[in-house]
């Protein structure tokens, strides 16, 4: 068996598409979620974005020449962020997964990033005992609450599209909070029309790139 992690390219997309949906969809279904991906085609398009953005860096493995994983550094901000990683189910055991890790933060030190970042479904424990082994700590948990928006209003904050001149403000309440900011997704939430900022007293109070689970690349945050 011959491993080999690569910088990747546009035609590994739709391979690594297919991998990346299948090993979500059998993790996910083997814990009664639905699949974060919703199908390969989706996928697909996801991988592509993402390769075809020049502030990602992109690896695939291979293993004698058939690849088998993608991984992923998202380089926008101080705080480089990893993800997502997969590796084909059949191919679990084979050192992949480790590999495209190293491949990322190798890479993440070589550039002096500050730090890395990734979110770790909770029910994976293979890949939260691969993280733990790497270094990584957990910081925090996340939740993802889907359904339909409720709609309503608080009285004294109004939400509004973000726009160019909030971002020192929002880079000020995310440094506040997380003590960086995340000022490279914002600015590219912006330039995309989806991000929100929430007003009160004519203050920024809050922020959004957007709230949505599926807002990858730019890796969606809410920041309050």
């Amino acid at each position: 068996m011959a491993l080999h992690v690569r910088k990747g390219a546009p035609e590994d997309a739709v391979a690594a598409g297919d991998i990346c949906y299948r090993a979500f969809k059998a993790i996910a279904e083997a814990h009664n979620f639905p699949p974060d991906v919703p199908s390969p085609d989706a996928a697909a398009h996801l991988i592509s974005m993402m390769i075809a953005d020049e502030h990602v860096f992109d690896v695939v493995a291979q293993i004698d020449g058939t690849i088998v994983g993608s991984n992923f550094l998202v380089e926008r901000n101080v705080i480089a962020g990893i993800g997502p990683i997969t590796v084909d189910p059949a191919r679990q055991n084979d050192g992949a997964g480790g590999e495209l890790m190293r491949a990322v933060m190798q890479r993440a030190q070589e550039r002096a990033f500050a730090g890395v970042r990734l979110v770790q479904a909770g029910y994976h424990n293979r890949s939260l005992a691969l993280y733990l082994k790497l270094g990584f700590e957990a910081r925090e948990q996340l939740a993802c609450i889907q359904g339909p928006a409720i709609g309503e209003t608080t009285t004294g904050f109004a939400v509004r599209p973000a726009i160019v001149e909030d971002l020192p403000a929002c880079n000020r309440l995310c440094g506040r909070v997380h003590g960086h900011d995340r000022g490279g997704e914002l600015a590219d939430a912006i330039g995309r029309g989806i991000a929100r900022v929430v007003e009160r007293a004519g203050h920024v109070t809050g922020y959004a790139t957007p709230i949505a689970f599926s807002a990858m690349p730019s890796r969606r945050r809410l920041t309050t």
